[in-house]
């Protein structure tokens, strides 16, 4: 089984962590932690060559500090935990220092990669004449998924990253829900700055539309802040084929319908 597989993993790799969790939509399953994507990959690629498992991952997310109105806090790990409504006062998420390094000529598109990811631009130092430092503030969540790739892309692979933990800043975060029929399904939540919900759940919402087969009835798919309704599309439902069985025969027994 899964347990007995990551047990196992876990005698020769300490810096694995898991802990088992219940979502409605995947039913029993862990909630693991990793040092990057990269680790993350090594043991699923793992968990399949040596135990043949085949495994459903979601989208990675960070730890967050949700502050109530109460006046306590909760550590939220998990986006279909997170309170709505009324009772939140505000959310804080963890922010990285980030230094890339990069030849001169990519400053530009760096510059843009940066501002799409909500990144603070500090500083920038010449190293020498080919090769500059740049200095950026990241939120943790907008790096974890795949900045690093994007930003071997954009530098044709010239660039390098490396950050650390800097500190938890307050931000204008949402849990953005999708749902199917009307009903959420909780391994599609994920927390996300309300600047961004919208692009985000348009964008899973035409996925879903393209994975999810067509029904005899139709399937509407929405994504939600809250009770608010932001972005909605629909599987059309199958039509029943009245011609079908008329094959061959006269012209005459297709009018007849």
């Amino acid at each position: 089984t899964l347990r007995d597989a990551l047990e196992k993993l876990k005698l020769n790799d300490a810096s694995l962590n898991y802990e088992p969790e219940t979502s409605t939509a995947l039913g029993f399953g862990f909630r693991a932690g990793f040092l990057g994507l990269l680790h993350m990959e090594i043991v699923q690629e793992r968990l399949r060559r040596e135990f043949d498992l085949e495994l459903v991952t979601t989208v990675p997310s960070v730890e967050y500090k949700v502050y109530l109105t109460d006046g306590s806090m909760q550590l939220i790990e998990n986006p279909s935990l997170m309170p709505s409504g009324q009772t939140v006062a505000y959310v804080e998420e963890p922010y990285v220092k980030a230094r890339i390094m990069v030849p001169a000529e990519y400053i530009g598109p760096i510059m843009t990669l940066g501002t799409e990811r909500r990144g603070v631009y500090k500083n920038m130092t010449y190293l020498d004449t080919q090769r500059v430092e740049l200095d950026w503030e990241f939120p943790l969540g907008e790096i974890i998924l795949d900045f690093f790739d994007k930003l071997k892309t954009v530098s044709r692979g010239y660039a390098s990253l490396d950050y650390d933990m800097l500190e938890y800043r307050r931000s204008d975060l949402v849990r953005l829900d999708m749902l199917i029929n009307g009903d959420p399904v909780d391994a599609f939540s994920v927390i996300i700055h309300e600047d961004k919900s919208y692009e985000w759940g348009r964008k899973i919402a035409d996925k879903l539309k393209d994975l999810i087969p067509r029904q005899l009835f139709e399937v509407a798919i929405q994504a939600a802040v809250g009770s608010k309704v932001i972005a909605r599309t629909s599987v059309k439902p199958l039509r029943k084929d009245v011609l079908a069985k008329c094959y061959g025969g006269d012209i005459s027994r297709k009018r007849k319908l």
